[in-house]
């Protein structure tokens, strides 16, 4: 059976385009620097999964003045890819 990884994604900079997700239950993209979250839900949309937006984060987590930064965990794609944080 193929398991179809073109999902909608609803809300945020993204909302009513397609995105390739490769079936994970977190997308994040990343747009001017800033990672975009969308989680994935039980609806589908002509046969194909539907991610709603979670927010926004910095790739490195909470940004200075605003909260502690070492207190916030940054995004699991920041992460894998290697930029800074103090997490």
């Amino acid at each position: 059976m193929d398991t179809n990884t073109q999902a909608h994604l609803i809300g945020g900079p993204k909302d009513g385009s397609t995105h390739d997700t490769g079936g994970s239950a977190l997308v994040e993209i990343e747009i001017d620097g800033m990672m975009h979250r969308y989680i994935r839900t039980t609806k589908e949309h002509d046969g194909s999964p539907v991610y709603n937006y979670d927010g926004m984060v910095a790739p490195d987590g909470g940004e200075p003045g605003v909260e502690d930064p070492a207190a916030r965990v940054a995004s699991p794609r920041a992460d894998a890819e290697g930029h800074g944080g103090t997490h």
